[in-house]
């Protein structure tokens, strides 16, 4: 029973980890941190990135957990469950790290999907960034991607409202 619920805990985390970086990227990194992520929005020549350190601040959290849930480091204070939640912060860091610096930006590899989810996770976060500035803009998560006409629909009234400035390609 116990791997069970371990396996469940890294799971139920990664699902988890997807709101908690949704809510980080639309209200933290697009709001009194945009100093780290602006960068990322903006064009450069740059391996590295000051929006980086946010993977700092997720292996933090990573390696919080696996020290809270550590015997060797707690000793009878440790909290099992930890070990786990750190293991699906883990989880979560590389597929976001795939996924994302991956396959949408292509810092690792080069691979364009034709079709498919992975497709629309590239077309959604293409739509993220078709916002000049941190105001407005759609597709704040990671993994879950929003039907791409959707989107396009979103950021156009955005602009009609005044909220978004677009980038001309989306018109």
């Amino acid at each position: 029973m116990g791997t069970v619920i371990a396996i469940a805990i890294v799971f139920a985390t990664v699902a988890a980890m997807e709101f908690v970086a949704w809510s980080s990227h639309k209200y933290i990194m697009h709001g009194f941190g945009w100093g780290w992520h602006r960068d990322h929005h903006e064009p450069h020549d740059n391996f590295l990135e000051k929006n980086d350190l946010y993977a700092v601040v997720g292996a933090a959290m990573s390696i919080s957990m696996f020290a809270v849930g550590s015997p060797l480091i707690m000793g009878a204070n440790a909290w099992w469950p930890g070990t786990w939640i750190g293991l699906g912060v883990l989880v979560y860091g590389l597929i976001y790290t795939f996924i994302h610096d991956g396959l949408v930006h292509q810092r690792w590899f080069r691979w364009v999907p034709k079709r498919g989810y992975a497709k629309r996770l590239v077309q959604a976060h293409k739509l993220h960034h078709a916002t000049i500035g941190k105001e407005g803009g759609v597709s704040f998560g990671f993994i879950v991607a929003r039907d791409p006409a959707a989107l396009k629909r979103e950021l156009r009234a955005q602009r009609s409202a005044g909220i978004a400035v677009l980038r001309d390609a989306v018109d």
